[in-house]
């Protein structure tokens, strides 16, 4: 259907013309980035798959009923994101027991789980600290522990940066604070995910200073 082919902006305008399957395009355009993006942020939590399916719903719900507030519909991704950050750490305030996710990863025999996120099982985090993509089992696991251990503002502030291809100034948007604050976090958890990686021995470990 012609919908398909058009921008965000042009639906932005069809749905606040009430046209419902315009926003209903919207959804399935930005869904799977939108959850990949909460499922990272809550992924220390006791289940975490379900809640980002739920928070991501959230999001969207609240997207559509407050659309007509978006000033500048060129600028839907960021205000998306911006809500979906409203509704994560509203529920990253509600008390849960925190730790690392013991219900996936790796099996006894080291292979990867089938109910593993997809997204921890690939190298995106990995091209920004090296310049080489194949990376080893070991080192993705290393990575995906090392961003669970970051803060809850530095892991958001990569994910937004290196998963999701955000500017600075559009992360400082959707989070709501100075670009130079943004720069910090992402250093800094660049600098800790750095940290975890050199500590580990690996052949393969090709670590790119920045």
């Amino acid at each position: 259907m012609f919908l398909r082919t058009e921008s965000d902006a042009a639906l932005v305008a069809r749905t606040r013309r009430g046209d419902v399957e315009a926003f209903n395009y919207l959804i399935s355009r930005w869904e799977k980035r939108v959850y990949n993006y909460l499922l990272r942020l809550v992924a220390h939590r006791p289940g975490y798959r379900e809640d980002a399916l739920d928070l991501a719903q959230d999001a969207f719900l609240k997207a559509y009923q407050s659309i007509g507030t978006l000033a500048d519909a060129e600028k839907f991704a960021p205000w998306l994101y911006r809500i979906a950050h409203n509704v994560a750490f509203s529920y990253l305030r509600r008390p849960a027991t925190l730790g690392l996710v013991e219900e996936g990863g790796q099996d006894q025999e080291g292979q990867w789980s089938n109910d593993w996120p997809a997204e921890w099982k690939d190298n995106a985090p990995l091209y920004v600290l090296s310049p080489q993509p194949a990376l080893g089992r070991e080192m993705q696991i290393a990575v995906a522990r090392a961003l669970d251990a970051l803060s809850a503002e530095q892991r958001e502030a990569i994910v937004l940066k290196v998963y999701h291809g955000f500017r600075f100034d559009e992360i400082a948007e959707i989070i709501s604070c100075p670009v130079s604050t943004v720069k910090t976090r992402v250093y800094a958890g660049f600098a800790q995910l750095r940290a975890v990686l050199e500590s580990i021995p690996s052949s393969s470990k090709r670590i790119a200073h920045r």
